[in-house]
């Protein structure tokens, strides 16, 4: 039961509609119409799908990730990097369930172009993500 939903404005359906966050009691979904008929899907789920896609794209990319996450934030010292090595290390989903996702990062994600794709049953057909730069741009 998850008290957020972490892609709020980050989640859209087939048709490229972006899919409205609710909540049912205390537990969050994202609404998607489906000729008028409003679907509910559970946040948590849909969340932890794409979070699960992420930690297992940062495997073995840990020190490209730190290094891109200090240029986005302009620092390029030793006490920043360990913090967000650190980070990395310790990320489950579970934890980012729990802590979200700040408004910012989201903001950021949805201005890179970042979109999660979903079909009405809520299941996850894709994810448009923004290309990491090259190498040389550095």
């Amino acid at each position: 039961m998850s008290v957020r939903a972490l892609f709020s404005g980050l989640v859209y359906d087939e048709d490229g509609n972006v899919a409205e966050t609710a909540f049912i009691g205390q537990t969050a979904h994202y609404v998607v119409d489906d000729n008028g008929f409003r679907r509910h899907i559970d946040a948590e789920e849909l969340d932890r799908q794409v979070l699960d896609f992420f930690l297992k794209q940062l495997e073995g990319n840990e020190d490209l990730a730190a290094k891109q996450m200090m240029d986005m934030m302009g620092k390029d010292d030793l006490f920043t990097k360990a913090a967000i090595s650190a980070s990395l290390d310790d990320a489950n989903t579970d934890q980012m369930l729990k802590q979200g996702i700040p408004p910012q990062a989201r903001d950021m994600l949805g201005m890179m172009g970042f979109r999660v794709r979903i079909n009405y049953h809520g299941e996850l057909i894709g994810m448009d993500q923004p290309a990491l730069p090259d190498d040389d741009e550095y």
